[in-house]
């Protein structure tokens, strides 16, 4: 494939740009019970942005909330990564998640809540780097997404951001969202476990609409690499030990799809997440799949895996584990699972 094939455009505009196609998210640097140093992250962010072609930028994936307190660790960490390397500002495209509630989790696309997460995702900057994306975490459904998106054009219109996107939504609030303003990316979860209906409509309105789909969690949360075989691989504090899908009973069955990606996978001499990231660039030019790494190794291997091609036979393969070792436990936990997908 060529340098040229492994590059997606984000925005429908024409001053829209042109990004890696496999990018890079922040969350693990700061939300997790084990937060990296400063001189850490830098090291993964700025190898990961030199081992790219001349001229393309790293999409890098951040959200206002992105800390165990929920405050803006991560913007602070990308300020101070900036301030460092001034010259990487204009080597990245920068997308910030925000939009909810001040300190809590739930949505409030409120016009006061946008524009005090906007403002203060700018603040957290510090001028070092421009929000280039906005989007908000989830949809709320207190606000009709006509009036949420109108509430961020008139942001861009301040030139506060230039483009919007959207996160979990479903297939029908993009066409709606799109409608009112473009939306440059919409971002959801994709993997070789996280592939459902909603999903499939999803990609393929997108690519009607010419919207980039930044696809999260790709590597099922750490799952999909192999290195997880039971709860007692995760840390007592981890939150996944939260979700359905890491119970001791559904790990035990999930795990069968990781042996059989990983078979495939070790035929081709790759490792198991390069296999899951190569899948979900065949699912269309237009996919962004976004891992999350703390480790300039694992950045770098996950970048590699631009380079891996995956033949008709071994996509089949790929569908026939699928759907012989169907994934269990939903997404997300509990109560909250309706409010958390398919805004």
């Amino acid at each position: 494939m060529s340098a040229e094939a492994h590059t997606v455009h984000v925005g429908t505009l024409a001053s829209g740009v042109t990004v890696n196609q496999v990018a890079h998210g922040l969350m693990m640097f700061t939300w997790t019970a084990n937060p990296v140093s400063y001189e850490q992250a830098f090291e993964t962010i700025k190898a990961g942005i030199d081992s790219l072609p001349p001229g393309t930028k790293m999409l890098l994936n951040s959200g206002e909330f992105y800390a165990n307190d929920h405050g803006p660790a991560n913007l602070d960490l990308l300020a101070a990564f900036f301030e460092k390397y001034p010259d990487y500002a204009d080597k990245t495209f920068l997308s910030v998640k925000g939009g909810l509630a001040e300190g809590g989790l739930s949505p409030d696309s409120s016009p006061k809540n946008l524009r005090r997460s906007v403002d203060n995702i700018i603040k957290h900057l510090a001028g070092f780097k421009k929000l280039d994306l906005f989007e908000s975490a989830r949809v709320d459904p207190k606000v009709p997404i006509e009036d949420a998106v109108r509430t961020l054009a008139e942001l861009v219109k301040e030139d506060k951001f230039d483009y919007i996107g959207l996160s979990e939504c479903s297939a029908e609030t993009l066409k709606r969202a799109n409608a009112v303003h473009p939306i440059a990316a919409v971002e959801i979860e994709v993997s070789p476990w996280s592939y459902e209906e909603e999903t499939k409509k999803v990609i393929a309105t997108a690519k009607d609409l010419g919207v980039a789909v930044v696809a999260y969690a790709p590597l099922g949360r750490g799952f999909l690499t192999g290195r997880i075989k039971s709860r007692a691989d995760l840390d007592k504090n981890d939150p996944r030990l939260r979700y359905e899908r890491f119970s001791e009973e559904n790990i035990q069955h999930n795990v069968k799809i990781v042996e059989g990606l990983t078979e495939i996978a070790g035929r081709k001499g790759i490792s198991p997440a390069q296999l899951c990231l190569a899948w979900i660039r065949y699912l269309g030019s237009h996919v962004i799949p976004i891992p999350g790494s703390s480790h300039k190794s694992r950045t770098l291997e996950n970048l590699a895996s631009v380079n891996v091609t995956l033949s008709q036979d071994e996509l089949d393969e790929i569908h026939t584990i699928l759907k012989r070792h169907q994934v269990h436990g939903d997404r997300y936990y509990g109560a909250n699972v309706n409010a958390l997908t398919w805004g």
